[in-house]
Parts: C-alpha cells; sequence; structure tokens
C-alpha cells in the first residue's frame, strides 16, 4: 500500500533536519508555574524580547485557564520556525489531559501573533519538547515522592536542551 501522496512525503524527509532547542526558565504568571523553552530553525533565534513577548501571550491565555479545568501548571514553546512565528502554551488540566493553545504569525513579528486555526497541532519539534515535558511531569508530579514543592522544584529543573529531529 503507498501513501495518498508520496511527493509530498517524501519532500518533506528531503527537508527535516535538526532544530534547537533551549530553556529558557520558569516563572508564575497568571496563577500558574510556567515553564519555557526556545525553539529555533536554523538561521533564526528567540531573542529576550521575543521570550518576554511570548510570556505577555501566555499570561493573557492562562488568566482564564480555571475554565478549562487547569490546575497550575504550564509549558511555554516559543518557536523561530523556517516559515513563521509560533507560540504554543500547553496546561496540564483536571482528568490527566492537557489544554492547547498555539498562535502564529509570521517571522520577526511576534507581537502579531494571533490564535492558530482550529485544528492545529503541534510540528515534529514541537512535539518532541511536549513528549520530554510530559514525561517530566509524570515522573516528578505524579509518580514523585516528597512534598509538592519538592515534587515541582523537580520538574522546573528537568529540562531538554540540544537538538531535536
Amino acid at each position: 500500500m503507498s501513501p495518498a501522496d508520496a511527493g509530498a512525503l517524501l519532500a518533506l524527509a528531503d527537508g527535516y533536519h535538526a532544530r534547537t532547542v533551549r530553556p529558557l526558565g520558569s516563572t508564575e504568571t497568571a496563577g500558574h508555574v510556567v515553564k519555557s523553552y526556545a525553539i529555533e530553525a536554523p538561521g533564526r533565534a528567540v531573542t529576550d524580547q521575543d521570550a518576554q513577548a511570548a510570556l505577555r501571550i501566555a499570561a493573557a491565555h492562562l488568566s482564564s485557564a480555571c475554565l478549562r479545568g487547569s490546575i497550575g501548571l504550564s509549558v511555554l514553546l516559543v518557536h523561530a520556525g523556517g516559515d513563521g512565528d509560533y507560540v504554543l502554551v500547553h496546561t496540564w488540566i483536571e482528568g490527566y489531559m492537557s489544554d492547547l493553545a498555539v498562535f502564529t504569525g509570521p517571522a520577526g513579528e511576534i507581537n502579531g501573533l494571533r490564535p492558530g486555526r482550529s485544528g492545529l497541532a503541534p510540528c515534529v519539534w514541537e512535539a518532541a519538547v511536549l513528549a520530554h515535558e510530559r514525561d517530566a511531569f509524570s515522573r516528578h508530579v505524579l509518580d514523585g515522592a516528597g512534598a509538592l514543592e519538592e515534587r515541582l522544584s523537580a520538574w522546573r529543573g528537568d529540562v531538554l536542551q540540544g537538538e531535536v529531529r
């Protein structure tokens, strides 16, 4: 059985490459502990100003997160992509589930990001970071031992850094 669009799949494979991921620290905003990351396409960089703008976007989104069942932990991805800029706000919510908001816009215009279209999901590089964060959340917060503050400290310290594919 062959794929419906073999040409498109092969074109994706030909252009596939590693992207750099680096932690941007954690902070508290809008009643949430927010753990932040930069994801950078070749030739692109996430600046301090980009990170601050992304935190403002996250704060606005998280200000109503309790209505979506938030339990107060969030991961912020600031992605300087090859075709534009992206901010993802991933929030752990009740029932072992998560909430995801994706904001998109032209490259270099992070202050102009708007909510992505309905159904938009993480790209392969963003998904790699979120997979790490799922494991860190499960390992340190859900399966962790000790007081909650110790578990949260371990979660905040468990970061992904380097290249992802």
